[in-house]
């Protein structure tokens, strides 16, 4: 499908300079750009990039300024990222959804499908299961009783979604993941461990999306819950409990312990650790391989582990990369006074 500059300026609110007439077909990296492709430039360390590009439109800041004329047309627009991502997005839309139920798949017929669903090969629907109209469930995927799943939503393949977790409208859950295996509930005794048994459930909002083998165990009693607009990276593991705040974005590898609650509009960086029974107020940033083990106040920056602000972890860092030296010092000092005591 193609559109013209004019087209995409209107969709985006953006403004021409250059040949509104211009077309484009696909889209490319600007400095991979290719004649008929849009690109995008928003980090001011790609810009050298615009003076050489075969893009035949460009997505640029309104504020850029530019030493010469460029070859390609341009858009300018309040910010090139939420504007490419709002053409992504329109772009996906306009692929056709599948529909039907593969005869491989198994579906019970105790279960309820909506209308216009898609049900891939070896997929296993369980009793009492209800998919949402428009639902994709792609092949391997194991849903199991008396789970409940929202309209349009997207469930790749060889998810595993335990018996009777909850998921609202449009969620999308990437390959491998699974959502309501057990809480790592163990109580000791003297001959070794007793299990704890996990009678809850996973709820999951509307508008979340989890990434490849990410895990949400089920709650020891009421829910685990994954609460609407959050979005969680590959490889991620919330235990037990715990519940993640309204558009909450986090990178891979994150770790949460049982109960822990994460606020809303949260940002946390890769491999960050979260301690169990702890709360992290809204608007926290947390930076990568942060290791968080108290409740925050909210509204700020951590970083390091254990967590601290900025400043405080600088400083102290400052300080650890002069300990050889202090050590040694020390060493000489202590040297001194055994002399002078002789």
């Amino acid at each position: 499908m193609e559109f013209t500059a004019k087209q995409i300026a209107e969709f985006v609110g953006g403004r021409i300079e250059g040949d509104e007439q211009a077309t484009v077909n696909t889209f490319a990296k600007i400095e991979e750009g290719r004649e008929g492709a849009l690109s995008f430039l928003s980090n001011p360390k790609y810009i050298h990039y615009i003076y050489e590009t075969l893009s035949s439109v460009v997505l640029i800041n309104d504020d850029v300024q530019l030493e010469h004329e460029v070859k390609p047309t341009l858009i300018r627009v309040k910010s090139a990222y939420e504007a490419v991502a709002k053409l992504l997005q329109l772009y996906e839309s306009m692929k056709p959804r599948k529909q039907g139920i593969d005869p491989l798949a198994f579906v019970s017929d105790k279960a309820q499908v909506g209308k216009d669903v898609y049900i891939g090969a070896f997929a296993v629907i369980g009793d009492g299961a209800v998919i949402g109209d428009g639902t994709q469930i792609y092949p391997h995927v194991v849903i199991g009783e008396d789970v409940k799943i929202g309209q349009r939503c997207l469930i790749y393949p060889n998810v595993t979604i335990y018996q009777g977790c909850q998921l609202g409208q449009q969620v999308t859950i990437h390959a491998g993941s699974v959502i309501g295996a057990d809480g790592f509930g163990f109580a000791p005794n003297q001959e070794g461990y007793d299990k704890i048994p996990q009678i809850g459930i996973v709820i999951i909002e509307d508008n979340v999306e989890i990434g490849a083998n990410t895990c949400v165990d089920r709650s020891t009693m009421d829910a685990t819950i994954i609460r609407k607009g959050v979005k969680l990276d590959n490889l991620i593991q919330v235990a037990h409990n715990c519940e993640i705040g309204e558009n909450t974005v986090m990178s891979a590898q994150v770790g949460m312990a049982g109960s822990t609650k994460i606020g809303q509009w949260c940002m946390v960086g890769g491999q960050a650790g979260f301690a169990g029974h702890i709360h992290v107020a809204d608007k926290t940033f947390v930076g990568a391989q942060c290791g968080v083990i108290s409740s925050t106040k909210g509204d700020e920056q951590l970083i390091g582990s254990p967590a601290m602000e900025p400043r405080q972890f600088f400083k102290s860092m400052a300080i650890l990369r002069r300990l050889p030296d202090m050590y040694r010092e020390l060493g000489e000092l202590k040297k001194q006074m055994e002399a002078l005591k002789q």
